[in-house]
């Protein structure tokens, strides 16, 4: 890569493991920084080499606690006062998008929140995966690559080769991003149709489309708690489908969600890498299929790099 101005990949403390990988794919090496702790639980990240002139970009999910997010503005503070010539936040999971909207009076908008913290902080750019609602770009002033990881889904569904396949979509909310996924793979769309009790927890739930003799894989942004994919794909099963498969770029899997799964009638749970997955003997992760997406972000860091255009990178 030969450049007037010097790209250079650094990652805060949660997203080291994809970092490693993207900068593996560029066939570069991680930038040198580090993290002080207090002892009160401040913390100050510092780049233990020069980014003067340099084309920065910092890796880290702002998966909970908050100091993930907090952790990438400080690095992002850190780059622009170093003297960095622009300052570009690789974010393949972007936390608080739920909240992206005024669903009930008084509560806030945590997207918008966070997208005004970037732009504070002095961020040029981000890069994100999978957005919750793709409208959340149009909460930032400043250039978003909305990366999709269908392109590595995509190909691993093809290799399934399912007959009388069915996608369905787990509520009203990600009809839009399922219907994609049924027309570039040419089958039918089932809707499911859920009616909550409260956050995180599904009431009543039922089926738009036909089931019977479908292998049905749902399609999602994200798992959590696992109650509505596992409740779901219950509910297809009982409505005579052969077999289920759930899909999700982000895995949060918090709570009860590994323990639904292994439960749950779900045959395979395929997942991305933009959060990790770290096995340990409580977690059962027999049915969990991990992609990832580091090359992906990879070949887009490349091409924003060297002025390209991405819009090959974009499936839908």
């Amino acid at each position: 890569m030969d450049h007037q101005h010097k790209i250079k990949i650094f990652s805060c403390r949660s997203s080291r493991y994809l970092a490693e990988k993207i900068a593996s794919s560029l066939k570069l090496e991680i930038g040198k920084s580090t993290v002080t702790v207090f002892s009160d639980g401040e913390f100050q990240p510092a780049f233990e080499e020069s980014v003067r002139g340099a084309t920065v970009f910092i890796v880290q999910s702002t998966i909970p606690p908050t100091e993930n997010l907090f952790e990438l503005l400080l690095m992002i503070d850190a780059a622009r006062r170093a003297s960095a010539y622009k300052v570009i936040a690789v974010i393949p999971y972007f936390g608080w998008a739920r909240q992206d909207r005024k669903d009930r009076p008084r509560v806030p908008i945590g997207a918008k929140m966070v997208a005004n913290l970037l732009k504070a902080a002095g961020c040029d750019r981000v890069m994100t995966a999978d957005l919750h609602a793709d409208q959340i770009q149009g909460f930032f002033d400043f250039p978003v690559d909305h990366i999709y990881a269908s392109s590595i889904f995509l190909p691993y569904l093809r290799d399934l080769k399912l007959t009388n396949l069915s996608i369905a979509s787990p509520d009203m909310g990600g009809a839009k991003r399922a219907n994609a996924y049924a027309r570039i793979l040419g089958c039918p769309l089932i809707v499911c149709h859920k009616s909550r009790e409260k956050a995180n927890v599904v009431g009543s739930m039922t089926a738009i489309g036909d089931v019977e003799g479908k292998n049905i894989v749902i399609i999602d942004d994200m798992i959590d708690t696992a109650g509505t994919i596992t409740k779901a794909a219950d509910m297809l099963m009982e409505k005579g489908a052969i077999s289920i498969r759930a899909l999700a770029t982000h895995a949060v899997l918090s709570g009860p969600a590994f323990e639904r799964i292994a439960k749950s009638d779900l045959k395979e749970v395929i997942i991305s890498d933009t959060i990790p997955v770290k096995p340990s003997p409580d977690k059962d992760m027999t049915k969990i299929k991990v992609l990832s997406v580091a090359d992906i972000f990879a070949d887009v860091i490349d091409k924003v790099y060297n002025y390209q255009s991405i819009s090959t990178s974009f499936i839908f």
